[in-house]
Formats: C-alpha cells, sequence, structure tokens
C-alpha cells in the first residue's frame, strides 16, 4: 500500500498524487461489471455502452463501498482529516464515439441536496437533473478527487495532464490560464490498471482527445472535510453513510 505520509506531502506541494495498483485486478473486475450492469437512464449519458455516469455513489453499490475501504481512507484520511466523506461519484470512459478533450481547468462545482443562498455560493445549475453551485475557494481547499483507473491510460489514450503547484493560486480566472500555460510546465499523469491519482479540486488540468480511443474508464470520487451551509447538504452524503469505513460488513478486501 503506498505511503500515507508520503501522499500527504505530495498533495501539499504539488497538488497530486499517484499511487500503483492500490485496487487489486479483481476489485477492478468487480468495478468493471458493476458499471457494465449499469442500465441507460436519465441520469447516464450512453452512445456505445456506457461512457459517463455522473451519479456514480447512487448508482452503484460495488463503487460506495469502494469509497469507504480501508485503503482508501487511510490515503484521504492522511490528507483531510478522519471527519471528511465521499460527496459526488463520476465515472469517465473514453470511446471511439465519446472521444472528447477536456480544456484547462480548474474544477470549481459541487453536488448538493438543497438550493440555500449563502454568501460565497454560485453561481448554481442543473447537470444530469442535480443541483450544483460553485462554492467558496474556501470549502474546495478542503476537498479532495480520487480518480481510479480501470484501464490502462498513456498519453495516447487521453491521459491527465497538470500544472504542477497550481493549487495553491486559488481560483483562476478563465482568460488567466493561456498566460500560466506558456509560463509554466505540465506534467502527464500516465496510469496503469488500479493506479490511483489524487488530486486538489483547484489543481489546473485538461486531458486531450486519445489518439488511439480504447476504453479509458475512470471512477473519479470527491471527498470534503468542509461544512455546508445548514440545509443544503451534500448530494451523496445520506447514500455513502450506509456503509461503514472500518471495513467490515462487506467493505472491499483491498490490495496491500
Amino acid at each position: 500500500m503506498p505511503n500515507a505520509s508520503l501522499f500527504c506531502e505530495e498533495i501539499e506541494k504539488n497538488g497530486f498524487a499517484t499511487g500503483e495498483a492500490v485496487v487489486s485486478a479483481a476489485e477492478v473486475e468487480e468495478l468493471r461489471a458493476a458499471i457494465y450492469q449499469i442500465k441507460e437512464q436519465a441520469r447516464v449519458r450512453k452512445k456505445i455502452g456506457v461512457f459517463a455516469v455522473r451519479n456514480l455513489l447512487e448508482e452503484s453499490p460495488e463503487v460506495r463501498k469502494l469509497a469507504c475501504s480501508p485503503v482508501m481512507r487511510r490515503l484521504i484520511e492522511s490528507v483531510l482529516g478522519t471527519e471528511c466523506q465521499a460527496v459526488r461519484g463520476i465515472l469517465f470512459d473514453k470511446v471511439p464515439d465519446a472521444n472528447w478533450k477536456v480544456p484547462w481547468h480548474q474544477d470549481v462545482t459541487i453536488a448538493v441536496q438543497r438550493r440555500i443562498e449563502s454568501e460565497g455560493f454560485g453561481p448554481w445549475s442543473m447537470k444530469g437533473d442535480v443541483l450544483h453551485v460553485q462554492p467558496p475557494a474556501a470549502v474546495l481547499e478542503k476537498m479532495l478527487s480520487v480518480r481510479l483507473h480501470l484501464d490502462p491510460c498513456g498519453e495516447a489514450n487521453g491521459a491527465l495532464r497538470v500544472i504542477p503547484g497550481s493549487h495553491r493560486w486559488g481560483r483562476i480566472a478563465e482568460e488567466q490560464i493561456p498566460s500560466i500555460r506558456a509560463t509554466t510546465s505540465e506534467h502527464a499523469c500516465v496510469m496503469g490498471i488500479g493506479d490511483v491519482l489524487l488530486m486538489r479540486p483547484l489543481l489546473l488540468h485538461a486531458s486531450s482527445a486519445s489518439r488511439v480511443p480504447d476504453h479509458r474508464r475512470v471512477v473519479h470520487l470527491d471527498f470534503a472535510a468542509a461544512q455546508l451551509p445548514p440545509g443544503m447538504g451534500w448530494f451523496s452524503e445520506p447514500r455513502v453513510r450506509e456503509f461503514p469505513t472500518n471495513g467490515s460488513s462487506g467493505a472491499l478486501t483491498t490490495h496491500t
């Protein structure tokens, strides 16, 4: 298992860290099978096979167990503390009919249960029938995203590219990104099956369309230690709490 303290140090410095074979091949197959069983519905974008699921924690019990598994909790808690929780899950896949590129950006929206007008929260939007809002930077700074790769992902297959250290610059205006790109170097996150990438939401990142399109399934989980205004609520909070965090009662056995 990756050294949690080293993960914490790397994330503090660079805004991201990677770990090899954090999830075993058998568990990856279990997750692939679970995702395959998700049927097309209003919240699932689909052309050939399922290529994007926005509400993955609600759609898949197996992904909820993964979010609460001991190996995942150890890595996340080393950065966010023991009171953090999984608050959103998304599946991404790049296939020939869904081979998109993502421009340089920060992840600045969160999924919530109710619209509560509060200072610093906004604008509001609907994505996949779920309410989203841009919170203050202070909320985003208490969040961490985990990207678990279910397929190999190299530079030819749309690997995520990041600008190390950019998470420390706060919210970056879109018009400032070109000048940042011109003066800073990027890093391509080449990943194997079962590898994980942990990253801060405010880290500048992008991905290209695949030059050799094939499955590039990524389970993206957002964790948060921040408290939202009373009544707003993280969208996925009730679902995740169905499962314990101590590894008992059906939590995934993790590869160490």
